[in-house]
């Protein structure tokens, strides 16, 4: 069983479903209105918990009713969350979700989440050690990825960052992280020099490129391989990346081939899609194995 630290957000998300997304300006009906606890480092934490892997969170929420929501959800999923530190007089993170025409727009407000500093991570470093495997994302602080990054670094632990919100990274991230999952959007900003083909080829085996519906992309040191996902009918893809990064790291993180591990996450990632909600549709480690 691989030994997950997860170090990221958590949130609230505001879910608001629309059979019309509105324009700037405009004003539409909503057909209805829920509250699913969310933020990347929180769904990959409990993705991967619901996967099999023992998972630790290290992340910050507010001294508000989302926060306390926020750990019971932890606890529900069995998600360690010694290192979820409450922040006096702070907000919890919240996402503003609306799901319209097949797809979603977001607005995030990080909150307590802003409160992951480096010194908050130094504080749990020890805990850190102990992962087989570290998976990072971006609604975080700058600082806080980069100095993770150190400390995988120099404990040799493997590092996979997940870099969204898309924004740039320093080449040092870059070079220390054990593996790089952007989108196309993402790749483009953190490659922004580079064609998807020359990233790839520059970063064998490390990087690999999620292109939705179609799979997902490397170079393995010879040739370029995707990974085909696998056709579903999507009732709501807001936790479908977040899936598919939780269930990469626990593959990997139990030794398995990088196109085996592909293949875990794409599936595992296809069937989050098929029920409402980003952790809602998180399949277990059961459901996954049936269907490949």
């Amino acid at each position: 069983m691989s030994e997950i630290v997860v170090i990221g957000s958590s949130s609230m998300d505001l879910v608001v479903t629309s059979a019309i997304r509105p324009g700037a300006g405009e004003t539409v009906l909503g057909e209805s209105f829920k509250t699913v606890p969310g933020g990347k480092g929180a769904n990959q934490a409990v993705a991967a918990a619901r996967l099999g892997a023992n998972v630790t969170m290290i992340g910050c929420v507010g001294d508000d009713h989302y926060g306390e929501e926020i750990l019971a959800n932890f606890k529900e999923n069995y998600v360690n969350i010694t290192n979820v530190k409450p922040v006096t007089g702070v907000g919890s993170g919240t996402a503003h979700i609306v799901l319209a025409e097949g797809d979603n727009s977001i607005v995030v407000v990080k909150g307590a989440n802003d409160y992951i500093t480096p010194e908050y991570v130094q504080s749990v470093v020890d805990d850190i050690k102990k992962a087989t495997i570290v998976l990072i994302q971006q609604e975080i602080p700058e600082e806080t990825v980069e100095y993770v990054s150190e400390i995988c670094e120099e404990y040799n632990i493997p590092l996979l960052l997940n870099p969204a919100p898309a924004r740039p990274l320093s080449q040092d991230v870059i070079n220390r992280a054990t593996y790089i999952t952007p989108n196309e959007h993402e790749a483009a900003v953190l490659f922004n020099n580079l064609s998807i083909e020359e990233a790839l080829k520059k970063y064998p085996n490390k990087v690999f490129i999620t292109e939705g519906k179609q799979g997902a992309r490397y170079y393995d040191g010879e040739k370029e391989i995707l990974v085909p996902s696998y056709t579903v009918e999507a009732v709501d893809t807001t936790g479908a990346g977040d899936t598919f990064n939780a269930a990469l790291a626990v593959a990997l993180g139990e030794g398995k081939s990088i196109e085996e591990s592909l293949q875990f996450a794409n599936r595992a990632a296809s069937l989050s899609v098929t029920k409402f909600g980003a952790q809602g549709g998180m399949p277990t480690r059961e459901e996954v194995e049936e269907a490949l």
